[in-house]
């Protein structure tokens, strides 16, 4: 199944995804995102943003998809459980501990592996079906004939970008392009599309 998926920074965003089409949005909360410098929801516009997308038939991602610090794991765990609570269709994560804890806490709610985990290859496709995630987003490096090798090996959903990136090296890997580069632009702030 195809399905297109938008990311929404704001909810003027949401209104723009949902009135154009799109199956799915994802979006950051307003902690332990990726996307960290777009305007992300709180918990209160969160609500608001799941409501708004369930009741014109649009599934909602959040992203959780940050490295979680020991003494974050309990807030991040929280903004999950309430995102949960409010009926959030599934939570896209990079930290396999907080990622285990969610599985655990709701096996009815689908857990995605990040394009920040750098999936690359059927191993760690592989490898994410069998810790119990549901889908992942494969890093936006590999060619059509490797995506689709993935896909017929491997039961876990599958999801591409289809469109282009502004990290300059690999997928999810921002923080390794910025200290590549280490110019005086800061292509951590670029990447957009996480």
């Amino acid at each position: 199944m195809i399905e297109l998926l938008s990311p929404v920074g704001d909810f003027e965003c949401l209104k723009a995804a949902v009135q154009n089409g799109a199956d799915s949005v994802y979006f950051g909360a307003d902690m332990f995102s990726a996307r960290a410098f777009a305007h992300n929801f709180n918990l209160e516009d969160l609500k608001k943003a799941i409501h708004y997308a369930k009741i014109r038939g649009v599934k909602t991602n959040l992203t959780l998809n940050t490295l979680i610090k020991n003494d974050e794991f309990d807030v991040a765990f929280h903004i999950a459980k309430t995102a949960y609570l409010y009926g959030i269709d599934s939570i896209i994560v990079q930290d396999l501990g907080f990622a285990n804890q969610l599985i655990k806490s709701f096996p009815d709610l689908p857990i995605h592996g990040s394009t920040q985990m750098t999936v690359h290859n059927l191993n760690g496709a592989l490898e994410l079906q069998e810790l119990g995630f549901k889908r992942v987003v494969l890093a936006r490096e590999l060619s059509i004939d490797e995506i689709d090798y993935i896909c017929k090996n491997t039961n876990i959903e599958i999801e591409c970008f289809a469109h282009g990136a502004l990290c300059i090296s690999y997928s999810g890997q921002c923080l390794f392009s910025s200290m590549i580069g280490r110019s005086l632009w800061k292509p951590w702030k670029m990447c957009s599309a996480l």
